[in-house]
């Protein structure tokens, strides 16, 4: 047929059904007429064992010379073993796939959270998780599909530089906060498998440790150890103390408190008044809010007995260091308090030859943790208490015979005259200074 025969071609009256007119030049290529009138292109042909009518667009879109080159195209294909249909659909499918909304790192976040309440200790916990993702990671891969987020773009997470308050650089995230750097990985590690679980993305976990980012980065271990975290040195710790003194608010207090008590930041947070017995001098924090799941006496200082008394209770609030809506106080106030005394102590070094509060080791900025370090650094180098002693005034874990059969019985008053001298070296810059400082 010609053009101009093709363009006359009508259904035939009365008909209810397709019509179709072999057109000629490629065989099985036929103009389908339906009811309407409307004409399109139908090549018929047999594709393996299967018999198939191969849609080839709408007349006169397509013009009888486009149908005969697409008819002779569909014909080779097939020669060549490719199957036309088949090859549409997975044209079509590929298309919608990347036409389809892809899950964000940020979604996967929070749904993979939702996933795994059953595996967090509390809420402070999820938080904890919740807030080092979107403080470290989001920011960098946030709107990154899972599915496209490789080893270069976790690298990227943890090679991000971190600055202090003042904007100087500490050093890249893995180098300045490695703890806080190596959760984050695992973190980044848990979100990803859940992704992958979920059919979001399919192969490697590219934050994976072992064969893969092991090869990139130092080993946390090289680098920062959890339990020995940035301190205070000696010598910088009675001028450190008298710094706090000065400062207002229940952060300060909490973290005076916890340097008279050598007690880690979460057992001073969540101190209630009922714990606390100031006649005896005494504090016994429930094994439920120890870190080894066991009782833990701790005497009291009249250093430490006279700042509790000084301190204000709220109604209703059992909490001894409330924040100020009410609840308790966050880690990183304490931090904060802490690396505030710093930089400020930084900014005046010129007047008052100082260099900060840093650790004589890391010559990182001290932290509240690194509290427990200086206390156990003095009783080793200033003092000729037992080291057996400070290890049952740190609540450590048991490790060898000779402290099990100290651990037998808490050593209560002798820890008193322990606390009590302590008291006395961090208020020694105080008590030089003529001020009344409570020591016994």
């Amino acid at each position: 047929m010609s053009a101009i025969e093709v363009k006359r071609l009508e259904h035939p009256d009365g008909g209810r059904r397709n019509a179709y007119h072999a057109v000629g030049g490629v065989t099985g290529l036929y103009l389908q007429i339906t009811p309407t009138e409307s004409k399109s292109w139908i090549l018929r042909m047999t594709v393996g064992a299967k018999r198939r009518d191969i849609g080839l667009g709408g007349y006169p879109t397509v013009t009888l010379a486009q149908a005969r080159d697409k008819a002779r195209d569909m014909r080779a294909k097939v020669a060549a073993g490719v199957d036309p249909v088949e090859e549409r659909k997975a044209i079509k499918a590929a298309l919608s796939e990347a036409q389809r909304p892809r899950m964000t790192f940020v979604g996967a976040v929070e749904k993979a959270l939702g996933a795994k309440l059953d595996a967090f200790k509390n809420a402070k916990h999820r938080d904890q998780w919740e807030s080092t993702l979107a403080t470290y990671a989001v920011p960098v891969i946030g709107d990154l599909p899972v599915d496209r987020i490789d080893t270069a773009a976790v690298l990227r997470v943890l090679s991000q530089e971190v600055r202090n308050k003042a904007g100087k650089v500490e050093g890249t995230l893995w180098q300045a906060r490695t703890v806080t750097a190596s959760r984050l990985r695992q973190r980044i590690e848990a979100v990803l498998s859940w992704a992958t679980v979920a059919g979001h993305r399919s192969g490697d976990n590219p934050a994976r440790w072992a064969g893969n980012l092991k090869e990139l980065l130092p080993a946390a271990s090289k680098i920062a150890v959890e339990g020995n975290q940035p301190a205070l040195s000696l010598e910088d710790a009675p001028r450190w103390f008298a710094d706090l003194r000065k400062r207002e608010g229940f952060g300060a207090r909490a973290l005076e408190f916890a340097a008279l008590t050598a007690a880690r930041s979460g057992e001073v947070r969540g101190a209630t008044w009922e714990e606390i017995d100031l006649e005896r001098g005494l504090w016994v924090i429930p094994a439920a809010r120890m870190k080894m799941k066991r009782e833990h006496r701790i005497p009291l200082s009249a250093a430490a007995i006279a700042m509790l008394e000084a301190l204000p209770r709220l109604a209703d609030n059992p909490l001894v260091f409330p924040a100020t809506r009410g609840g308790m106080l966050s880690d990183m106030t304490l931090s904060a308090t802490m690396r505030r005394m710093h930089e400020a102590d930084v900014i005046f070094a010129s007047v008052q030859s100082t260099t900060g509060y840093l650790d004589p080791r890391s010559k990182r900025p001290a932290v509240p943790h690194g509290l427990r370090s200086t206390f156990r650094d003095w009783v080793a180098e200033r003092t000729t208490y037992p080291g057996e002693m400070a290890e049952v005034a740190l609540a450590h874990r048991i490790n060898n015979a000779v402290e099990a059969a100290y651990r037998r019985g808490d050593m209560i008053e002798k820890r008193r005259t322990m606390m009590a001298a302590w008291a006395g070296f961090l208020s020694a810059m105080e008590a030089k200074a003529g001020k009344v400082v409570p020591f016994g």
